[in-house]
Protein backbone atom coordinates (compact mmCIF):
# COMPACT_ATOMS: atom_id res chain seq x y z
CA UNK A 1 0.00 0.00 0.00
CA UNK A 2 1.19 3.31 -1.17
CA UNK A 3 1.24 6.67 0.49
CA UNK A 4 -1.80 7.69 -1.26
CA UNK A 5 -3.80 4.75 -0.15
CA UNK A 6 -2.92 5.26 3.38
CA UNK A 7 -3.66 8.56 3.66
CA UNK A 8 -7.31 7.86 1.49
CA UNK A 9 -8.02 4.64 4.24
CA UNK A 10 -6.96 7.50 6.97
CA UNK A 11 -9.19 10.19 5.33
CA UNK A 12 -11.95 7.38 5.13
CA UNK A 13 -11.65 6.45 8.59
CA UNK A 14 -12.33 9.71 10.23
CA UNK A 15 -14.99 10.57 7.87
CA UNK A 16 -16.97 7.14 9.24
CA UNK A 17 -15.78 8.72 13.52
CA UNK A 18 -17.00 12.20 12.49
CA UNK A 19 -20.31 10.46 10.71
CA UNK A 20 -20.63 8.65 14.02
CA UNK A 21 -20.36 11.30 16.58
CA UNK A 22 -22.83 13.27 14.58
CA UNK A 23 -25.64 9.93 14.58
CA UNK A 24 -25.22 9.91 17.91
CA UNK A 25 -25.89 13.57 18.54
CA UNK A 26 -28.73 12.83 16.03
CA UNK A 27 -29.68 10.19 18.10
CA UNK A 28 -29.60 11.78 21.48
CA UNK A 29 -31.67 14.90 20.65
CA UNK A 30 -33.95 12.23 18.96
CA UNK A 31 -34.06 10.43 22.08
CA UNK A 32 -35.04 14.37 23.99
CA UNK A 33 -37.87 14.45 22.03
CA UNK A 34 -39.02 11.60 22.84
CA UNK A 35 -38.46 12.17 26.39
CA UNK A 36 -40.16 15.79 26.29
CA UNK A 37 -43.39 14.10 24.28
CA UNK A 38 -43.90 11.55 26.80
CA UNK A 39 -42.98 13.38 29.95
CA UNK A 40 -46.76 14.96 30.39
CA UNK A 41 -48.65 11.53 30.18
CA UNK A 42 -45.45 9.68 32.05
CA UNK A 43 -44.75 12.63 34.92
CA UNK A 44 -46.74 9.71 37.48
CA UNK A 45 -43.83 7.47 37.04
CA UNK A 46 -40.52 9.99 37.37
CA UNK A 47 -42.48 11.70 40.13
CA UNK A 48 -42.96 7.93 42.09
CA UNK A 49 -39.79 6.24 40.33
CA UNK A 50 -41.50 3.04 40.68
CA UNK A 51 -43.78 0.36 38.94
CA UNK A 52 -46.58 -1.37 40.42
CA UNK A 53 -46.74 -4.89 40.26
CA UNK A 54 -49.73 -6.76 41.49
CA UNK A 55 -50.28 -5.17 45.06
CA UNK A 56 -46.62 -4.21 45.52
CA UNK A 57 -44.79 -0.99 44.33
CA UNK A 58 -41.44 -1.72 43.22
CA UNK A 59 -39.19 1.20 43.48
CA UNK A 60 -36.35 1.98 41.21
CA UNK A 61 -32.95 3.65 41.53
CA UNK A 62 -33.72 6.96 39.40
CA UNK A 63 -33.21 10.90 40.48
CA UNK A 64 -35.85 12.69 40.65
CA UNK A 65 -35.95 14.79 37.93
CA UNK A 66 -39.61 16.64 37.73
CA UNK A 67 -38.36 19.67 39.80
CA UNK A 68 -36.17 19.96 36.80
CA UNK A 69 -38.33 19.59 33.88
CA UNK A 70 -41.59 20.86 35.36
CA UNK A 71 -40.90 24.40 34.72
CA UNK A 72 -39.82 23.29 30.99
CA UNK A 73 -43.49 22.12 30.70
CA UNK A 74 -45.07 25.08 32.67
CA UNK A 75 -46.27 22.71 35.40
CA UNK A 76 -46.43 23.86 38.96
CA UNK A 77 -48.05 22.01 41.92
CA UNK A 78 -51.71 22.80 42.29
CA UNK A 79 -52.63 25.00 44.71
CA UNK A 80 -55.44 23.03 46.64
CA UNK A 81 -54.17 19.69 46.79
CA UNK A 82 -50.63 20.98 47.38
CA UNK A 83 -52.42 22.65 50.48
CA UNK A 84 -54.18 19.84 51.60
CA UNK A 85 -50.98 17.66 51.59
CA UNK A 86 -49.04 20.40 53.60
CA UNK A 87 -52.06 20.03 56.53
CA UNK A 88 -51.54 16.48 56.87
CA UNK A 89 -47.91 17.41 57.51
CA UNK A 90 -49.12 19.99 59.82
CA UNK A 91 -51.12 17.27 61.25
CA UNK A 92 -48.28 14.96 61.77
CA UNK A 93 -46.25 17.26 63.57
CA UNK A 94 -49.04 18.64 65.77
CA UNK A 95 -50.03 15.46 66.91
CA UNK A 96 -46.53 14.66 68.07
CA UNK A 97 -46.38 17.65 70.17
CA UNK A 98 -49.56 18.08 71.25
CA UNK A 99 -51.31 14.53 71.17
CA UNK A 100 -54.72 13.70 69.96
CA UNK A 101 -56.70 15.36 72.15
CA UNK A 102 -55.44 18.78 71.64
CA UNK A 103 -57.37 21.60 70.18
CA UNK A 104 -54.37 22.02 67.55
CA UNK A 105 -54.71 18.51 66.26
CA UNK A 106 -59.18 19.32 66.52
CA UNK A 107 -58.39 22.28 64.37
CA UNK A 108 -56.30 20.01 61.69
CA UNK A 109 -58.82 17.45 61.33
CA UNK A 110 -61.58 20.42 61.04
CA UNK A 111 -59.32 21.75 57.95
CA UNK A 112 -59.09 18.76 56.61
CA UNK A 113 -62.65 17.50 56.87
CA UNK A 114 -63.87 21.04 54.99
CA UNK A 115 -60.57 20.72 52.01
CA UNK A 116 -61.66 17.04 51.50
CA UNK A 117 -65.20 18.27 50.57
CA UNK A 118 -63.82 20.75 48.52
CA UNK A 119 -61.57 17.95 46.71
CA UNK A 120 -64.13 16.31 45.81
CA UNK A 121 -67.29 18.08 44.79
CA UNK A 122 -65.05 21.12 43.01
CA UNK A 123 -62.31 18.28 41.66
CA UNK A 124 -59.18 20.06 41.24
CA UNK A 125 -57.74 17.06 38.89
CA UNK A 126 -59.97 17.99 35.65
CA UNK A 127 -57.45 20.82 34.58
CA UNK A 128 -54.24 18.43 34.32
CA UNK A 129 -57.03 15.37 32.92
CA UNK A 130 -56.65 13.22 35.73
CA UNK A 131 -60.31 12.96 36.83
CA UNK A 132 -59.30 9.02 36.89
CA UNK A 133 -56.80 9.78 39.89
CA UNK A 134 -59.55 11.54 41.87
CA UNK A 135 -61.93 8.53 41.18
CA UNK A 136 -59.21 6.30 42.59
CA UNK A 137 -58.80 8.30 45.59
CA UNK A 138 -62.55 8.20 46.42
CA UNK A 139 -63.16 4.56 45.85
CA UNK A 140 -59.50 3.77 48.07
CA UNK A 141 -61.14 5.91 50.96
CA UNK A 142 -64.45 4.62 50.66
CA UNK A 143 -62.74 1.24 50.69
CA UNK A 144 -60.59 1.78 53.42
CA UNK A 145 -63.66 3.33 56.07
CA UNK A 146 -67.04 1.69 54.85
CA UNK A 147 -67.83 -2.14 54.22
CA UNK A 148 -68.85 -3.08 50.68
CA UNK A 149 -72.22 -3.96 51.86
CA UNK A 150 -72.93 -0.12 53.49
CA UNK A 151 -75.85 1.51 51.15
CA UNK A 152 -74.58 5.22 52.79
CA UNK A 153 -71.21 4.44 52.08
CA UNK A 154 -69.59 7.49 50.00
CA UNK A 155 -66.56 8.96 49.58
CA UNK A 156 -67.77 12.69 51.18
CA UNK A 157 -69.28 10.36 54.32
CA UNK A 158 -65.83 8.03 54.12
CA UNK A 159 -63.37 11.86 54.20
CA UNK A 160 -65.30 13.21 57.07
CA UNK A 161 -65.18 10.12 59.08
CA UNK A 162 -61.82 9.21 58.48
CA UNK A 163 -60.48 12.55 59.29
CA UNK A 164 -62.09 12.39 63.08
CA UNK A 165 -60.24 11.85 66.48
CA UNK A 166 -62.59 9.27 67.55
CA UNK A 167 -61.88 7.14 64.13
CA UNK A 168 -58.05 7.62 64.46
CA UNK A 169 -58.31 6.59 67.98
CA UNK A 170 -60.10 3.31 67.32
CA UNK A 171 -58.27 2.02 63.74
CA UNK A 172 -54.92 3.56 64.69
CA UNK A 173 -53.61 6.86 64.62
CA UNK A 174 -50.01 5.82 62.64
CA UNK A 175 -52.01 2.47 60.55
CA UNK A 176 -54.44 5.25 59.36
CA UNK A 177 -51.70 7.45 58.65
CA UNK A 178 -49.46 5.03 56.82
CA UNK A 179 -52.45 4.25 54.79
CA UNK A 180 -52.98 7.77 53.80
CA UNK A 181 -49.37 8.52 52.54
CA UNK A 182 -49.12 5.23 50.80
CA UNK A 183 -52.16 5.38 49.02
CA UNK A 184 -53.68 8.89 49.04
CA UNK A 185 -51.23 11.17 49.04
CA UNK A 186 -49.06 9.31 46.52
CA UNK A 187 -51.97 10.01 44.17
CA UNK A 188 -52.73 13.38 45.31
CA UNK A 189 -49.13 14.76 44.83
CA UNK A 190 -49.74 14.23 41.06
CA UNK A 191 -52.08 16.72 40.73
CA UNK A 192 -50.44 19.73 39.19
CA UNK A 193 -51.31 22.98 37.13
CA UNK A 194 -49.89 23.76 33.99
CA UNK A 195 -49.78 27.40 32.44
CA UNK A 196 -51.25 28.34 28.99
CA UNK A 197 -49.15 30.10 26.30
CA UNK A 198 -50.44 33.07 24.77
CA UNK A 199 -50.97 30.86 21.52
CA UNK A 200 -53.77 28.62 23.49
CA UNK A 201 -51.52 26.26 24.16
CA UNK A 202 -49.68 24.67 27.19
CA UNK A 203 -46.63 25.85 27.88
CA UNK A 204 -43.82 24.73 26.98
CA UNK A 205 -40.00 25.47 26.57
CA UNK A 206 -38.52 22.72 24.92
CA UNK A 207 -37.19 24.50 22.31
CA UNK A 208 -34.66 26.28 25.27
CA UNK A 209 -33.08 22.68 24.94
CA UNK A 210 -33.67 22.17 21.37
CA UNK A 211 -31.92 25.23 19.88
CA UNK A 212 -28.44 23.92 20.68
CA UNK A 213 -29.00 20.92 18.52
CA UNK A 214 -30.93 22.64 15.68
CA UNK A 215 -27.87 25.41 15.42
CA UNK A 216 -25.39 22.31 15.23
CA UNK A 217 -27.43 20.72 12.63
CA UNK A 218 -27.73 23.80 10.65
CA UNK A 219 -24.22 24.62 10.77
CA UNK A 220 -23.51 21.34 9.62
CA UNK A 221 -25.51 21.46 6.72
CA UNK A 222 -24.47 24.58 5.58
CA UNK A 223 -20.80 23.15 5.85
CA UNK A 224 -21.90 20.18 4.28
CA UNK A 225 -23.71 22.23 1.33
CA UNK A 226 -20.87 24.27 0.34
CA UNK A 227 -18.25 21.05 0.30
CA UNK A 228 -20.96 18.70 -1.71
CA UNK A 229 -20.95 22.18 -4.12
CA UNK A 230 -17.53 22.91 -4.70
CA UNK A 231 -17.03 19.29 -5.56
CA UNK A 232 -19.52 18.22 -7.53
CA UNK A 233 -19.53 21.68 -9.40
CA UNK A 234 -23.08 22.05 -8.30
CA UNK A 235 -25.35 25.01 -6.72
CA UNK A 236 -25.57 25.98 -3.16
CA UNK A 237 -29.56 25.25 -2.90
CA UNK A 238 -29.01 22.06 -5.03
CA UNK A 239 -26.05 20.13 -2.82
CA UNK A 240 -28.75 21.53 -0.03
CA UNK A 241 -31.78 19.50 -1.47
CA UNK A 242 -28.89 16.28 -1.87
CA UNK A 243 -29.12 16.38 2.08
CA UNK A 244 -32.60 17.26 1.91
CA UNK A 245 -33.53 14.71 5.37
CA UNK A 246 -31.31 16.71 7.46
CA UNK A 247 -33.69 19.78 7.08
CA UNK A 248 -36.22 17.93 9.16
CA UNK A 249 -33.25 18.47 11.88
CA UNK A 250 -34.75 22.35 11.69
CA UNK A 251 -38.63 22.25 11.41
CA UNK A 252 -39.96 23.38 15.21
CA UNK A 253 -42.71 21.49 14.68
CA UNK A 254 -43.65 18.31 14.19
CA UNK A 255 -40.32 17.01 15.95
CA UNK A 256 -40.64 12.96 16.35
CA UNK A 257 -40.14 13.28 11.99
CA UNK A 258 -37.13 13.54 12.88
CA UNK A 259 -36.64 9.78 13.50
CA UNK A 260 -36.04 9.51 9.47
CA UNK A 261 -32.87 11.59 9.30
CA UNK A 262 -31.27 9.93 12.81
CA UNK A 263 -32.00 6.70 10.82
CA UNK A 264 -30.56 7.30 7.79
CA UNK A 265 -27.33 8.40 9.58
CA UNK A 266 -27.10 6.22 11.55
CA UNK A 267 -27.12 3.76 8.75
CA UNK A 268 -24.97 5.44 7.06
CA UNK A 269 -22.56 5.61 9.77
CA UNK A 270 -22.66 1.57 9.86
CA UNK A 271 -24.40 1.44 13.43
CA UNK A 272 -27.54 0.17 12.02
CA UNK A 273 -28.49 -1.96 8.94
CA UNK A 274 -31.04 -0.66 6.79
CA UNK A 275 -30.52 -2.31 3.10
CA UNK A 276 -33.61 -4.97 4.00
CA UNK A 277 -36.08 -2.42 5.17
CA UNK A 278 -34.80 0.32 2.32
CA UNK A 279 -35.14 -2.50 -0.14
CA UNK A 280 -38.40 -3.64 0.64
CA UNK A 281 -39.48 0.13 1.02
CA UNK A 282 -38.44 0.94 -2.76
CA UNK A 283 -39.98 -2.30 -3.98
CA UNK A 284 -43.24 -1.50 -2.85
CA UNK A 285 -43.28 2.00 -4.10
CA UNK A 286 -41.82 0.96 -6.78
CA UNK A 287 -44.94 -1.92 -7.72
CA UNK A 288 -47.28 0.78 -6.60
CA UNK A 289 -46.14 3.29 -9.06
CA UNK A 290 -45.21 1.10 -12.04
CA UNK A 291 -49.02 -0.26 -11.33
CA UNK A 292 -50.78 2.57 -11.51
CA UNK A 293 -48.12 4.05 -14.66
CA UNK A 294 -48.61 0.78 -16.50
CA UNK A 295 -51.93 1.06 -17.00
CA UNK A 296 -52.28 5.24 -17.57
CA UNK A 297 -49.38 4.61 -20.38
CA UNK A 298 -51.27 1.41 -22.07
CA UNK A 299 -54.70 3.01 -21.94
CA UNK A 300 -53.34 6.21 -22.99
CA UNK A 301 -51.34 4.35 -25.78
CA UNK A 302 -54.37 2.47 -26.89
CA UNK A 303 -56.62 4.91 -27.08
CA UNK A 304 -54.87 7.31 -29.19
CA UNK A 305 -54.66 4.06 -31.81
CA UNK A 306 -58.44 3.64 -31.21
CA UNK A 307 -58.89 7.46 -32.12
CA UNK A 308 -56.43 7.53 -35.16
CA UNK A 309 -58.10 4.29 -36.06
CA UNK A 310 -61.50 6.09 -36.18
CA UNK A 311 -60.64 9.18 -37.87
CA UNK A 312 -58.60 7.42 -40.83
CA UNK A 313 -55.28 8.95 -40.10
CA UNK A 314 -53.32 6.02 -38.85
CA UNK A 315 -53.98 4.66 -42.04
CA UNK A 316 -53.72 7.60 -43.91
CA UNK A 317 -50.17 8.24 -42.09
CA UNK A 318 -48.66 4.60 -43.06
CA UNK A 319 -49.87 4.47 -46.63
CA UNK A 320 -48.26 7.81 -46.95
CA UNK A 321 -44.89 6.62 -45.71
CA UNK A 322 -44.83 3.94 -47.82
CA UNK A 323 -44.46 5.92 -50.69
CA UNK A 324 -42.24 8.17 -49.62
CA UNK A 325 -38.33 7.89 -50.54
CA UNK A 326 -36.98 5.04 -47.59
CA UNK A 327 -33.99 5.91 -46.16
CA UNK A 328 -30.97 3.36 -45.58
CA UNK A 329 -28.72 3.87 -42.66
CA UNK A 330 -26.18 1.22 -43.31
CA UNK A 331 -26.31 0.43 -46.66
CA UNK A 332 -28.27 -3.15 -46.11
CA UNK A 333 -31.26 -4.21 -47.32
CA UNK A 334 -33.34 -5.59 -44.07
CA UNK A 335 -36.05 -6.71 -45.33
CA UNK A 336 -33.73 -9.03 -47.85
CA UNK A 337 -32.34 -10.51 -45.38
CA UNK A 338 -35.19 -10.78 -43.24
CA UNK A 339 -36.79 -12.41 -46.15
CA UNK A 340 -33.89 -14.64 -47.16
CA UNK A 341 -33.70 -15.83 -43.09
CA UNK A 342 -37.31 -16.34 -43.17
CA UNK A 343 -37.37 -18.34 -46.10
CA UNK A 344 -33.99 -20.67 -44.79
CA UNK A 345 -35.53 -21.45 -41.54
CA UNK A 346 -38.94 -22.70 -43.19
CA UNK A 347 -37.14 -24.36 -46.09
CA UNK A 348 -34.09 -25.67 -44.26
CA UNK A 349 -36.10 -26.51 -40.82
CA UNK A 350 -39.69 -26.44 -40.99
CA UNK A 351 -40.98 -28.33 -44.27
CA UNK A 352 -39.05 -31.36 -43.91
CA UNK A 353 -41.04 -31.20 -40.48
CA UNK A 354 -44.46 -31.14 -42.26
CA UNK A 355 -43.47 -32.62 -45.44
CA UNK A 356 -45.68 -35.63 -44.25
CA UNK A 357 -48.65 -33.26 -43.41
CA UNK A 358 -48.08 -31.74 -46.72
CA UNK A 359 -48.51 -34.57 -48.70
CA UNK A 360 -51.36 -35.68 -46.81
CA UNK A 361 -52.85 -32.01 -47.70
CA UNK A 362 -52.20 -32.90 -51.32
CA UNK A 363 -53.44 -36.71 -51.30
CA UNK A 364 -56.73 -35.77 -50.01
CA UNK A 365 -58.55 -33.63 -53.26
CA UNK A 366 -56.84 -36.03 -55.95
CA UNK A 367 -58.16 -39.28 -54.21
CA UNK A 368 -61.66 -37.27 -53.78
CA UNK A 369 -61.59 -36.25 -57.87
CA UNK A 370 -60.76 -40.21 -58.21
CA UNK A 371 -63.60 -40.94 -56.09
CA UNK A 372 -66.15 -39.06 -58.30
CA UNK A 373 -64.34 -40.84 -61.35
CA UNK A 374 -66.95 -43.19 -63.36
CA UNK A 375 -65.39 -47.27 -62.63
CA UNK A 376 -63.14 -46.22 -60.54
CA UNK A 377 -64.91 -47.72 -57.18
CA UNK A 378 -65.10 -51.16 -59.63
CA UNK A 379 -61.44 -51.00 -59.90
CA UNK A 380 -60.73 -50.92 -56.51
CA UNK A 381 -62.70 -53.81 -56.22
CA UNK A 382 -60.66 -56.02 -58.80
CA UNK A 383 -57.69 -58.22 -56.70
CA UNK A 384 -54.40 -57.31 -56.93
CA UNK A 385 -55.14 -53.90 -58.86
CA UNK A 386 -57.52 -52.10 -56.50
CA UNK A 387 -54.23 -50.48 -55.08
CA UNK A 388 -52.43 -49.70 -58.07
CA UNK A 389 -54.57 -46.04 -58.34
CA UNK A 390 -53.49 -45.53 -54.69
CA UNK A 391 -49.85 -46.28 -55.30
CA UNK A 392 -49.63 -44.18 -58.22
CA UNK A 393 -51.48 -41.13 -56.61
CA UNK A 394 -48.85 -41.73 -53.62
CA UNK A 395 -45.85 -41.69 -55.85
CA UNK A 396 -47.10 -38.36 -57.97
CA UNK A 397 -47.23 -36.44 -54.89
CA UNK A 398 -43.95 -37.41 -53.19
CA UNK A 399 -42.18 -36.97 -56.61
CA UNK A 400 -44.30 -33.67 -56.86
CA UNK A 401 -43.30 -32.28 -53.14
CA UNK A 402 -39.93 -33.51 -53.33
CA UNK A 403 -39.23 -31.73 -56.42
CA UNK A 404 -40.77 -28.54 -55.04
CA UNK A 405 -38.63 -28.99 -51.87
CA UNK A 406 -35.35 -28.87 -54.56
CA UNK A 407 -36.63 -26.19 -56.52
CA UNK A 408 -37.17 -23.87 -52.65
CA UNK A 409 -33.40 -24.91 -52.02
CA UNK A 410 -32.10 -24.27 -55.42
CA UNK A 411 -33.34 -20.91 -55.04
CA UNK A 412 -32.28 -19.98 -52.17
CA UNK A 413 -28.97 -20.62 -53.17
CA UNK A 414 -29.46 -18.71 -56.46
CA UNK A 415 -28.89 -14.61 -55.87
CA UNK A 416 -30.78 -13.97 -58.66
CA UNK A 417 -33.50 -15.95 -57.29
CA UNK A 418 -33.67 -14.05 -53.83
CA UNK A 419 -33.41 -10.76 -55.94
CA UNK A 420 -36.45 -11.82 -57.60
CA UNK A 421 -38.07 -12.80 -54.55
CA UNK A 422 -37.18 -9.33 -53.18
CA UNK A 423 -38.58 -7.50 -56.10
CA UNK A 424 -41.93 -10.08 -55.59
CA UNK A 425 -42.21 -8.66 -52.20
CA UNK A 426 -41.91 -5.16 -53.18
CA UNK A 427 -44.57 -4.88 -56.15
CA UNK A 428 -46.47 -6.90 -53.44
CA UNK A 429 -46.52 -4.51 -51.08
CA UNK A 430 -47.54 -1.70 -53.90
CA UNK A 431 -50.07 -3.48 -55.26
CA UNK A 432 -51.40 -4.38 -52.04
CA UNK A 433 -51.89 -0.31 -50.86
CA UNK A 434 -53.18 1.08 -54.03
CA UNK A 435 -55.86 -1.90 -53.68
CA UNK A 436 -56.38 -0.75 -50.06
CA UNK A 437 -56.55 3.10 -50.93
CA UNK A 438 -59.12 2.18 -54.06
CA UNK A 439 -61.36 -0.27 -52.48
CA UNK A 440 -63.57 -0.56 -49.43
CA UNK A 441 -60.77 -3.09 -47.35
CA UNK A 442 -59.34 0.12 -45.89
CA UNK A 443 -62.20 0.86 -43.86
CA UNK A 444 -63.54 -2.53 -42.68
CA UNK A 445 -59.62 -3.37 -41.55
CA UNK A 446 -59.67 0.01 -39.42
CA UNK A 447 -63.15 -1.26 -38.13
CA UNK A 448 -61.76 -4.81 -37.05
CA UNK A 449 -58.46 -3.37 -35.59
CA UNK A 450 -60.32 -0.89 -33.61
CA UNK A 451 -62.55 -3.42 -31.81
CA UNK A 452 -58.77 -5.40 -31.81
CA UNK A 453 -58.01 -3.10 -29.59
CA UNK A 454 -60.35 -2.48 -27.59
CA UNK A 455 -60.20 -6.20 -26.92
CA UNK A 456 -56.43 -5.96 -25.90
CA UNK A 457 -57.45 -3.03 -23.63
CA UNK A 458 -60.49 -5.20 -21.67
CA UNK A 459 -58.76 -8.06 -21.58
CA UNK A 460 -55.58 -7.80 -20.69
CA UNK A 461 -54.63 -3.94 -19.77
CA UNK A 462 -57.21 -3.29 -17.54
CA UNK A 463 -56.60 -6.45 -15.35
CA UNK A 464 -52.60 -5.83 -15.37
CA UNK A 465 -52.41 -7.36 -11.40
CA UNK A 466 -50.06 -5.94 -8.62
CA UNK A 467 -47.66 -9.68 -8.49
CA UNK A 468 -47.44 -9.25 -11.80
CA UNK A 469 -45.99 -5.86 -11.65
CA UNK A 470 -44.05 -7.36 -8.64
CA UNK A 471 -42.77 -9.98 -10.95
CA UNK A 472 -41.36 -7.43 -12.64
CA UNK A 473 -39.93 -5.69 -9.89
CA UNK A 474 -38.07 -8.60 -8.34
CA UNK A 475 -36.40 -9.31 -11.83
CA UNK A 476 -32.89 -8.68 -12.69
CA UNK A 477 -33.19 -5.19 -13.28
CA UNK A 478 -34.68 -4.52 -9.98
CA UNK A 479 -34.73 -1.04 -8.79
CA UNK A 480 -31.76 -1.74 -6.37
CA UNK A 481 -29.78 -2.61 -9.23
CA UNK A 482 -30.34 0.13 -11.26
CA UNK A 483 -30.15 2.79 -8.80
CA UNK A 484 -26.48 1.06 -7.93
CA UNK A 485 -25.74 1.35 -12.05
CA UNK A 486 -26.79 5.10 -11.62
CA UNK A 487 -24.34 5.97 -8.69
Amino acid sequence: MDDRERQTVAANQRNLWYERIMALIAAANLGLVAFDMTYVPWRNFWLQRSVQVASWRIPLPLPDITPLYDPIKGIEPHRDTQKYVKTVQQLETDLQQFGIDSPQVAQQLETLRQRSVEMVDTNPFSAANKSGTLEKIKNRMRDRVFTKDNPEASSRKAFEQFWTADYLKQKGVQPELKFFKDDIQQLIETNYYRSIGENGEPTSLFFVLDTPFVALFAFELLCRSFLISRRSRIKWIDAILWRWYDLIFLMPFWRFLRIFPVMIRLDQAKLIRLDRLRDQATQGFVSNIAGELTQAVLNESLGQVQVALKQGGLAKQLLSAIDKPYKDLNEKDELQELVSQTLKLTVYQVLPKIKPDIEALLRHPIEAVLEQTPGYGILKSVPFVGNVPNQVNQQLITTATEGAYQALIVALEDKVAAELVSQLIRNFGKVLVQELQSGKSLDEIQTLLNELVEEVRVNYVDKIAQNEVEVIVNSPRSPKQLGSRLQ
